[in-house]
């Protein structure tokens, strides 16, 4: 419709917006779209809108996502994107879309042609489309933004650094091991160790699924930066099972301590730390 829509109509559409601009505010701030928004607020947003439909016909360019026109309203769509403004496609939650018919109610109203009638409605629905997929574009780029952070979070929470006692700290690894989660634990485990001066770091990976080469590099890389860092690392919690598959892997851990459980790589540490376990006979 933009290279159709003749330069007499594309002028007609203009003023039409020009003069009949606050008509079109009132019933564009009457629509759902801004029904969580106080009037002043919504106001501004209507008016910022309008503004951008203006531009990008006057420059020809309703058609085009990227034009100066649509980019200088991205605030507003990203406000509205933030209130779940535009849902999904097939969403019943408001959209910009919204304002379609209440601006070509408004336009066929006007003492037209045919042609004006026509080409002009055409050139404001696309205007309107296009501001749609904008909105479109900064809701998926939001949406990727949340789950990246989310996956941030998860992988955070997932991997806990422990102390177990002074100087001695422990990170129980779960599940399975994938390079976010990796990189997550080996940076918690590094700052806990700077934090508290930690001199022993235990990984127990009693809780892993299964152990390849993969897992075995990063659990190799993050022993060998808790070394850097002045802490000695030890592995804990090798079942059988995963014994024989590194064996099978051929899988070296080189000089990492490792231990079968938990509380042998905690009593080990306590030797390492310098502290002596002596058990007591019970008090009668």
């Amino acid at each position: 419709m933009t290279d159709e829509t003749p330069h007499p109509v594309r002028n007609r559409v203009l003023r039409f917006l020009e003069d009949h601009k606050d008509d079109i505010l009132r019933e564009w701030v009457a629509t759902p779209l801004f029904s969580t928004r106080n009037r002043a607020d919504s106001n501004e947003e209507a008016a910022a809108l309008l503004r951008s439909v203006e531009k990008v016909i006057e420059a020809g360019e309703e058609e085009d996502p990227s034009a100066e026109g649509f980019a200088s309203v991205r605030p507003v769509l990203s406000s509205l994107a933030s209130r779940s403004a535009g849902g999904p496609s097939g969403s019943k939650r408001p959209d910009v879309t919204s304002l379609k018919a209440p601006l070509l109610r408004l336009w066929e109203q006007q003492d037209l042609t045919q042609d004006e009638e026509y080409y002009g409605a055409g050139t404001l629905s696309t205007a309107l489309n296009t501001l749609r997929i904008t909105l479109l574009e900064i809701e998926l780029s939001a949406g990727a933004d949340t789950i990246l952070a989310q996956q941030e979070q998860l992988a955070e929470l997932s991997t806990p650094v422990v102390k177990l006692w002074e100087g001695i700290l422990a990170i129980p690894l779960i599940g399975t091991l994938d390079s976010m989660r990796s990189q997550a634990a080996t940076e918690s485990l590094l700052n806990e160790i700077v934090k508290q001066q930690a001199k022993v770091a235990i990984l127990d990976i009693t809780g892993v699924t299964a152990v390849d080469t993969l897992v075995a590099q990063h659990l190799l890389k993050t022993a060998m930066a808790a070394r850097l860092m002045g802490a000695e690392c030890i592995i804990s919690g090798i079942r059988p099972q995963i014994a024989q598959t590194m064996v099978q892997l051929g899988i070296d851990l080189g000089e990492v301590a490792t231990r079968a459980s938990l509380s042998d790589a905690f009593a080990y540490a306590l030797g390492t730390a310098g502290y002596r376990v002596e058990r007591h006979s019970e008090v009668k």
